[in-house]
């Protein structure tokens, strides 16, 4: 096995030492160095094995990180290849989709993240990645403390026509289903209308790594502001929607506007901090989703990326007001 210099350190590069080696028996062996190198550098790329397709996959994610999670609270399109393996967003390929980390904008995410390459694109449609940490370290002081004393606020409103139908949001049909899963997790609900719902959603900006105690940038704010969306379709909604009904937005915790200047700054601080490589068949990249935020490029071709999530992370202390003094927002 051979590794790429220190420097590249985003994401890591561990590559077979005979192409095609099946991933199955290197990566039992391999476990403590790979998850050792995803929690220092953020993101492991394994390349040049063989990963015996969705089943060595999903094996693969077990070896390294314990059962595959459900994806809940969706907020983008995606389709399951098998079991709770999942294409990655099923956005045109023409769009960009911009830094996040996944989940995010709930009580509970998956700590580590796969990827796995089926099928690479012609062009572009890399899966860029940013250091959190260095995200964090690059924001202006005072608007870091803004968003560390005040919070921000997700607001989502389903409605027909446009993003993801509440129904396929919260994987159920059955209103009270979903009143019981907003309760638990620390969501304000708000059926409007025949069919429509507001939710609402307070929650931290700067978190702890549960492993390695640091602080970073996690959270969905840039991501879910509508001034983040390509500018003609901004203005378009700004133009057909009032700001409460906006499809979905952020503000500060307090629920006050976020100037869009604030947020472009945020923007400037990820792609400063972004990272890139090129897809090639069978890489399987691992993302600590609490220290690398992650994107997509727009891309040419059939690109096709099976993504799975596990290690949850959970628990009343990663929500906003909950955590008792002298506890980490990141405590499991």
């Amino acid at each position: 096995m051979t590794t790429t210099p220190a420097t590249r350190t985003l994401p890591h590069v561990l590559t077979a030492d005979v192409p095609g080696t099946p991933a199955a028996d290197f990566l039992p062996g391999a476990r403590e160095l790979v998850r050792h190198r995803l929690h220092t550098d953020g993101a492991v790329l394994l390349r040049g094995f063989d990963l015996g397709g969705v089943a060595g996959f999903e094996q693969a994610v077990r070896t390294l990180a314990g059962e595959p999670l459900a994806y809940a609270e969706r907020s983008s399109p995606r389709s399951t290849i098998s079991g709770r393996v999942y294409t990655s967003t099923d956005y045109p390929p023409d769009e960009e989709i911009f830094l996040h980390n996944e989940n995010s904008y709930q009580a509970g995410w998956p700590l580590t993240l796969f990827f796995s390459c089926v099928r690479p694109p012609t062009s572009q449609g890399a899966t860029p990645l940013a250091d959190t940490r260095r995200v964090l370290a690059a924001i202006d002081p005072a608007v870091r403390a803004e968003f560390e004393a005040r919070g921000w606020l997700v607001v989502r409103n389903f409605a027909e026509g446009f993003g993801v139908p509440w129904q396929q949001a919260f994987n159920t049909e059955d209103r009270a289903e979903v009143a019981r899963y907003c309760e638990r997790n620390g969501v304000e609900l708000e059926w409007r209308g025949a069919d429509g719902l507001r939710t609402r959603a307070r929650r931290r900006a700067v978190h702890r790594h549960p492993v390695t105690g640091e602080a970073v940038w996690f959270n969905h704010l840039a991501f879910f502001h509508v001034s983040t969306l390509a500018p003609e379709i901004c203005e378009g909604l700004r133009e057909v929607y009032d700001e409460a009904d906006l499809p979905t937005n952020t503000y500060y915790g307090d629920g006050a506007p976020i100037p869009d200047e604030v947020v472009a700054h945020l923007r400037d601080c990820y792609r400063a901090e972004q990272r890139r490589f090129d897809w090639q068949q069978d890489d399987l990249l691992l993302v600590d989703n609490m220290l690398a935020a992650h994107a997509r490029e727009p891309f040419t071709g059939p690109r096709k990326i099976a993504v799975a999530m596990a290690e949850a992370c959970t628990g009343d202390r990663t929500q906003f007001d909950s955590a008792p003094e002298g506890t980490t927002d990141g405590d499991r």
